[in-house]
């Protein structure tokens, strides 16, 4: 390496650590804020919040800095391999915020640190009026940072796709869920009519924080969840994340009459915590511990939610140990009848309530709406009369209000593109199982009361180069194959259609 460039690499790391330390401590007060804030401080936390993620934006903006990091991309040959990726990384960074000013990246990041407060307060009252104004502010404020994005994008909402699910298009989007509505419509349909008939009734037995606690705690230990390098509590929206290279958080909601919501939030959210804490420690080294795309880390949470928590095996083991648990609950009720419930699949309002089948039609719904909106072809004041619609279309349920309706989800606050994520994770999950499945006994696994082999798989395939390539690339390196619905729609089909006897039951 000339020393040129060793002094260029050195100026891109120093200018980076400082900035983590602002990205840090607005990480720790978001958090705070999602928590345990109380509701008249969060707006004045909010703005502290925008003001420290600005310092940490204009740090990047110096002269020197744009420099040396241009410098370092031109040279990146020279460069070791991590060092290659964060070179890379800085350039399309580059090219996403050129053109925006330390001044414009302050102004909007008070938009949404408003939206979200407006948000809060629109859910609780069930009042989407008092949100309009600020999704019709973050819509402007998206607007502009597209305007000022380099790149060419055939469409405004791939440009900020692309910042969550990069090389990912609004038309490849279309095709695939397209045939996922193709299929998975029809499929409901079906289930619909079946005899079949699944007790639920016990799904909505009172239990309480207590209990469900002691539940978070028993499941993080069969994730093998590092409790040392990670903490758990509880919020209203619950989310993940990575506060630094050894503190992990997670976050639940104890409902009082829906057990299940918080043991698969939890093994949903620990999937995400896996992924930080069992993530290449040199990543945080040379800054590309952030590369991960959306895609990938919700492929990762949706599996060990779903494919792992929701099998057969797994819930073999889960049964005893709910009984032990919640006695009132399930004292009358089977292993099968248990299973079955966990899977019943019955269309409904809320996403992160959403069955296994479901759940990505109500993604489907969201990447219709925000489309809509990000592409100039929507009505703000129309936009949950849409929503309303588009449930009764697809899923055959309309929303009382606008708390079970589109205030639901905390997302439009900070933008969009997110969503189409959620549904991708599906699909590169049911890819990378199939693979999985020729090395492991995953059933044995899943019953076995730890996730210790599992993990070492998705350490060793999953986890090692998804901060390093894109997600085509990532994907394709795993299984040998490029993206494809069809695995997760063959899954669904085979086990739903099992179920519910599609083709018959003895």
């Amino acid at each position: 390496m000339q020393e040129t460039t060793r002094q260029d690499l050195e100026t891109v790391q120093k200018v980076l650590r400082e900035a983590e330390q602002y990205e840090h401590a607005c990480r720790v007060l978001n958090y705070d804020e999602e928590t345990i804030c109380p509701k008249k401080g969060m707006e004045e936390q909010g703005e502290i919040i925008a003001f420290l993620e600005n310092r940490a934006f204009s740090l990047k903006k110096d002269p020197a800095f744009l420099a040396a990091a241009d410098r370092l991309y031109e040279e990146r040959k020279e460069l070791e391999p991590l060092d290659q990726v964060l070179a890379e990384t800085l350039h399309r960074e580059r090219a996403r915020t050129k053109n925006i000013t330390p001044e414009m990246d302050a102004a909007h990041r008070k938009v949404y640190s408003k939206a979200f407060v407006d948000w809060l307060e629109a859910k609780n009252r069930a009042d989407y009026r008092i949100f309009a104004p600020s999704l019709q502010a973050v819509t402007a404020a998206q607007k502009e940072e597209i305007a000022k994005c380099e790149g060419s994008y055939a469409t405004p909402y791939d440009c900020l796709l692309d910042q969550y699910e990069r090389g990912m298009t609004q038309k490849q989007l279309d095709e695939i869920f397209g045939t996922c509505k193709e299929r998975l419509l029809p499929l409901l349909q079906r289930i619909r009519k079946s005899k079949k008939k699944i007790r639920t009734d016990f799904l909505s037995r009172s239990v309480t924080d207590e209990q469900q606690k002691q539940m978070a705690e028993w499941l993080m230990d069969v994730l093998c969840f590092d409790k040392e390098r990670g903490a758990i509590t509880t919020t209203e929206h619950p989310f993940t994340d990575g506060l630094g290279r050894d503190d992990v958080r997670i976050t639940t909601h104890y409902y009082p009459n829906q057990f299940l919501s918080s043991i698969f939030t939890v093994i949903h959210e620990g999937g995400h915590a896996l992924f930080e804490q069992l993530q290449p420690r040199e990543n945080w080294d040379h800054f590309i511990n952030q590369n991960k795309t959306m895609g990938m880390h919700e492929s990762v949470s949706r599996f060990y939610e779903n494919r792992i928590g929701r099998s057969r095996a797994f819930l073999s083991l889960l049964y005893p140990k709910a009984r032990e648990i919640f006695p009132q609950v399930l004292s009358d009720v089977t292993e099968e009848e248990f299973y079955e419930a966990v899977n019943a699949v019955e269309p409904s309002l809320i996403r992160t309530e959403a069955d296994e089948l479901t759940y990505t039609i109500h993604i489907i719904i969201r990447y219709e709406l925000e489309k809509e909106i990000v592409n100039g072809e929507t009505d703000f004041a129309t936009l949950p009369q849409r929503w309303n619609e588009k449930y009764q279309e697809y899923l055959g349920v309309t929303p009382a209000n606008d708390r079970e309706g589109i205030l639901q989800d905390v997302h439009w606050a900070s933008g969009f593109g997110y969503f189409p994520t959620y549904a991708l994770g599906n699909m590169y999950h049911a890819m990378y199982a199939t693979r999985m499945a020729k090395d492991l006994d995953i059933e044995k696994e899943a019953a076995s009361g730890s996730f210790a082999g599992i993990n070492r798989w998705m350490t060793d395939h999953v986890f090692a180069r998804a901060d390093q390539v894109d997600a085509p690339t990532w994907i394709r390196e795993i299984t040998g194959r490029d993206l494809t619905p069809n695995d997760f729609l063959n899954y669904l089909e085979e086990k739903y259609g099992s179920l519910y006897c599609l083709k018959g039951c003895e």
